[in-house]
């Protein structure tokens, strides 16, 4: 399953859609503007919230979490001794963690579990400007999660860049 998110949709205060690799919408990310921490929400095509997206307050590192149906789901944080690139650490509620690695700012990274591929970010398969794909490997895995942690990875490292 491939799907293909513009690059704007980090700009919070705006709406994008998510689409198929057929074109079809399939997710709307709605950033909720005028707030006090950055807040997304991920929704199907109906308007349903699947994913609410929040920067954790009071927090010593930058985190990101993530909720379904308001109750916690994942922590996103930074790997702290990762020096070589990028590499951040999804905690799921259920103790399970995802391993997140490459150029994040490039759009060229993956989402694994346990050393198993679970998703590519990439913008090597697109001729469109300022647009990357989320390619998710395994046919179990939670699209809307993984395109979640996608968002908010990138959105970590570019508020870790401008902090610099």
């Amino acid at each position: 399953m491939r799907f293909l998110v513009r690059d704007r949709l980090l700009g919070f205060g705006d709406d994008y859609w998510i689409e198929d690799d057929r074109g079809t919408k399939v997710f709307l990310v709605d950033g909720k503007a005028m707030r006090i921490r950055d807040t997304f929400e991920l929704k199907d095509t109906r308007g349903r919230v699947l994913i609410d997206i929040h920067q954790k307050m009071f927090a010593l590192r930058d985190t990101m979490v993530i909720e379904r149906e308001g109750e916690p789901l994942a922590t996103i944080r930074r790997k702290r001794l990762s020096l070589l690139r990028n590499h951040y650490r999804v905690a799921l509620v259920d103790g399970t963690e995802l391993d997140v690695s490459g150029k994040i700012l490039d759009r060229e990274f993956a989402v694994e579990y346990d050393g198993e591929l679970l998703a590519v970010i990439s913008r090597r398969w697109l001729h469109v400007r300022e647009t990357y794909g989320v390619d998710v490997v395994r046919e179990d895995a939670d699209p809307a999660l993984l395109i979640a942690v996608a968002v908010c990875v990138i959105h970590l490292a570019e508020k870790e860049r401008e902090d610099d």
